[in-house]
This record gives C-alpha cells, structure tokens and sequence, in this order.
C-alpha cells in the first residue's frame, strides 16, 4: 500500500511560506503613520527663493521706513538685531525674523546726525538716511541689502558667500 502526503510542502508539512494580503497592508500602514509623524519634525531649510524673498521683505520694511520719515517730516529709525536675526520698522513695529539657519550681519554707522546711531539705521525727512548694509546669508548664497547714506535708497545686491 502507498501512503499518500497531504497537499503542502514536500515533507508534508502543512505550514505555509510568504506573507499574506493582510499582512502586507498592515506593515505599508504602520509605515505610513510613522512617516506622517516624524516627516514635519524634520526642519527643512532655507531655500535659495526663500532668501531672495526675505531679502525683499527687509528692503520693504526699510523703504517703507523711509516713505513714512518723508510723510511725516520726523526722523523714523529702523531698528537692527543682527544676533536675534530680526529687523524691526520704526514707524510702525512691523519685524522681519529670519530663521536660525540664515546668517544675518550688519554694517551700520557707530555715528549718525551728531548723535550715536546704536543699531539702528535712520532715515530723515530730507530722504537721507544714516546708511548701512544689512547682510543675510546661507549655505552659499547670501544678499546685502544696502541703504545709501546720501540719497536713502535701498538696494538689493546678490552675494556669494565666502
């Protein structure tokens, strides 16, 4: 008489090999939950646009500085904190904060109209101005952004870091 094995594995064991459906959906949907949680935890950067666009908002907050000592025939200074990476509008509170992993540094005049300028750069009713260059940088790529002492101007100027 034959014996006959039982439908399964070679040595008649019944034990099955591989994953299941389930069991594949499963392992995709913890994945999926653990990227979803750690993915916004990771900081993700200052782009090279983002820059450029931080550099904009400085240059607006300081022209709007400027307009607004021109309108109301007084001084208006714009108040600068290069170690807290925020640049603050004296006519109207208005801050530009930039992030930690952008460089700020600024160059300002240590006197202004007789008088110490401190951290500030101040515009006149004439249009002029104290003048400075405020400097934001990072990885390679960074832009000055200069306000003229003589005429008040402010101008965007691309840098490449060294």
């Amino acid at each position: 008489m034959r014996r006959t094995l039982p439908v399964g594995s070679p040595d008649g064991s019944s034990a099955t090999a591989g994953f299941t459906l389930l069991e594949v959906i499963c392992v995709v949907a913890i994945i999926g939950m653990i990227a979803a949680i750690l993915l916004p935890a990771i900081p993700a950067g200052t782009s090279q646009p983002r820059l450029k666009a931080y550099a904009v908002e400085i240059a607006s907050l300081l022209t709007a500085d400027r307009t607004a000592a021109i309108r109301r025939q007084a001084p208006v200074a714009a108040d600068i904190d290069a170690l807290g990476r925020t640049i603050r509008s004296g006519a109207d509170g208005q801050a530009v904060r930039l992030p930690a992993d952008v460089e700020m540094t600024a160059t300002l005049a240590a006197r202004c109209n007789g008088r110490s300028s401190g951290s500030t750069i101040v515009f006149f009713a004439s249009g002029l101005s104290c003048g400075g260059v405020v400097t934001i940088v990072h990885a390679d790529v960074g832009y000055a952004i200069e306000v003229n002492w003589l005429t008040g101007g402010i101008e965007i100027v691309r840098r490449r870091a060294s």
